[in-house]
């Protein structure tokens, strides 16, 4: 018999890597049975990552869905393990140290074991609370290297930063091959590497499938020494997740490793449960484009845990995009078009932005970088003339040091705007809340949770949180999968009633009545004027008012997304009165998961906010008015 070797099943990770969406906790509780019952699991990654922020998007308590989906696993002796994001813990932004803490605490009581901690910066000094506070918490610390391709990423860089793990006092290291473009034969070296420094300490290879390497580079960890490998299985396996673990384990056994059997009986029970949740509803929430491979990939790197966002992000962004082209008389771009154009402006924006390992969130921030570079170049505007706080903070240094150095002409813009880099602890940057934070809730009446678990989860995610509580989040879930369902089902094509409004409609005319211009809002019989949608051209245009004294002008939206009129309860927002000048921070776009200031390019009297707090909004919507 060869060598023992161990397979996880990344259950959590294969649907974040898919869609939207992740399983209800009353569908998670019956699969687990079908997944013990496969006998050929040592672990099951349960949840951590998105986990949190799904359950209560759909309306459902995260706190319940640990409990009860975990159990099976822990009754059965197979080991749970989630996934958190070191100083981001389980959101995209910094978290408080005492959040920190208490987070491993309570997931060890809800019954998770491993703790699978990176940064997504490769910045080893953001790990040292994770490893202490999982051990302390009762949990076994797995640290993780984000591993990504460049010429700063070497084979010693990540076992030098292996070694630094190690002597914090991680109990596991884990290879995280979030991409899936670890080149195979620097995967073997890296464990043989890691393996150097301490043989004894288990490794674990966690490589997604998207460009083509991961069954090599599985193969060629498990012969320099990993103990498990992580996997995942139909009707989920491959495209942006992971290689399948028939596949994988066919391969083990006649490399001469000893592997468990697997039950086929069971397997393809669980195989049939995953598609019946995915015919239920998630199935509305996956983009078919990421059950493909694409060698594409290899070129940007963009890991597969964000694709399903990205093929999201893509096509409301397309839409916005065309409609811009149409007004402009230019040819509308193709989703192909748009991507390729994307993945070209990553490769080449990446090193530019220090190098960032493309993991989450550094990985969306570079992609909505590019994304948003693209749109705006394909409008005549320079590249970087819009980049978001969040992005800022990372250039900045603000959540660690970005591992390469970075472009002279971002420096020189950040100077511009005033931007200072950051040379400390970016936690130091992150005040301890837990103490309001329990006061609130005491003042909400809302109850603390069992091992306070609940008062995690609002200091996490608070506005999801408060959505939840309200029933704002289940409604909203409500609508939305509705209106998939709807638009699946509606026939192909359907012709117009003679008494709706088409999209060939003019929501606004410009008029010019003998040398008077005049902008007229349309609306119809059957449409409301609420529900008018303002068509304006992306640059400001002044426009005469009707007795032709004032002149007006008009701040468009520079993306699509969500618009709020502050940032924070300490800013000032703006309202009809105020003067703007070119320049000033007017508002904010929330899209790709990041907040978007949005900067006048004129300047005048504000006379009209056309949209309120929360709408979403397409780019080239009218924002604000002025005189």
């Amino acid at each position: 018999m060869g060598r023992d070797i161990g397979l996880c099943l990344v259950y959590r990770d294969m649907w974040q890597s898919s869609g939207k969406y992740m399983p209800r906790v009353d569908q998670l509780t019956k699969i687990a049975g079908p997944i013990v019952d496969m006998g050929c699991f040592r672990r099951v990654e349960t949840n951590g990552g998105g986990f949190e922020q799904i359950n209560l998007l759909y309306g459902e308590n995260p706190n319940k869905s640990v409990r009860e989906w975990t159990q099976p696993f822990n009754d059965a002796g197979i080991q749970t393990q989630m996934l958190e994001r070191g100083l981001n813990a389980l959101r995209m932004y910094p978290v408080p140290k005492d959040v920190r803490e208490l987070m491993f605490k309570v997931k060890k009581l809800q019954g998770t074991d491993i703790s699978r901690s990176f940064d997504g910066l490769n910045d080893t000094n953001n790990l040292k609370l994770s490893i202490d506070y999982a051990k302390k918490g009762g949990m076994v610390s797995q640290a993780a290297l984000c591993i990504t391709y460049s010429d700063i990423h070497t084979v010693d860089y990540f076992v030098n930063m292996a070694g630094r793990l190690i002597d914090m006092g991680a109990d596991e290291i884990a290879i995280k091959d979030m991409a899936g473009i670890g080149r195979p034969v620097s995967i073997g070296k890296i464990v043989e590497g890691v393996k150097a420094i301490k043989p004894d300490i288990l490794v674990q290879y966690h490589g997604h499938s998207g460009p083509g390497f991961s069954v090599t580079s599985s193969l060629e960890a498990a012969r320099a020494g990993a103990d498990i490998i992580d996997v995942a299985m139909e009707p989920l396996s491959w495209g942006t997740v992971h290689a399948d673990v028939l596949t994988i384990h066919a391969m083990l056994k006649d490399a001469g490793f000893s592997v468990p059997d697997v039950n086929m009986k069971a397997y393809m029970q669980a195989r049939s449960l995953t598609q019946e949740f995915i015919d239920d509803f998630l199935g509305y929430y996956i983009n078919p484009r990421n059950r493909l491979m694409n060698s594409l990939l290899i070129g940007p790197g963009l890991p597969g845990g964000m694709m399903g966002s990205l093929m999201a992000d893509l096509e409301k962004n397309l839409s916005s995009l065309n409609k811009w082209m149409t007004k402009n008389g230019k040819p509308e771009v193709t989703q192909d078009q748009l991507l390729i154009a994307l993945f070209e402006e990553v490769e080449h924006i990446w090193p530019m932005m220090g190098n960032p390992p493309l993991v989450t969130p550094f990985s969306q921030y570079v992609k909505n970088a590019g994304l948003v570079n693209v749109m705006q170049m394909m409008k005549g505007k320079e590249r970087w003339s819009l980049l978001d706080d969040n992005t800022w903070d990372m250039i900045l240094g603000k959540s660690g040091k970005v591992p390469g150095p970075v472009a002279d002409e971002l420096q020189s813009l950040a100077k511009e705007q005033g931007r200072e880099f950051f040379k400390g602890d970016p936690q130091e940057l992150v005040p301890d809340v837990l103490d309001d934070l329990r006061k609130e809730m005491a003042d909400k009446g809302w109850g603390l949770g069992e091992d306070e678990e609940e008062l995690l989860e609002y200091a996490l995610h608070p506005q999801q949180y408060i959505d939840y509580k309200s029933g704002k989040a289940k409604k909203a879930f409500q609508q939305d999968l509705a209106q998939r369902k709807a638009e699946k089902d509606k026939p192909a094509e359907s012709a117009p009633s003679s008494t709706s409004v088409t999209s060939s409609q003019p929501k606004t005319m410009n008029i010019d009545v003998n040398g008077e211009k005049f902008r007229v809002h349309v609306s119809y019989d059957d449409q409301p004027a609420s529900e008018v949608v303002s068509d304006t051209p992306k640059e400001p245009q002044a426009v005469t008012s009707p007795n032709g004294s004032a002149s007006t002008s008009e701040i468009i939206a520079p993306l699509e997304g969500t618009v709020f009129l502050t940032k924070d309860s300490g800013e000032q927002a703006k309202k009809i009165g105020d003067q703007v000048n070119v320049g000033d921070i007017v508002c904010y776009i929330e899209a790709m998961k990041v907040s978007n200031a949005v900067k006048s390019e004129v300047s005048g009297v504000i006379s009209e906010i056309c949209f309120s707090d929360g709408d979403d909004i397409l780019d080239d919507d009218v924002l604000f008015k002025l005189n």
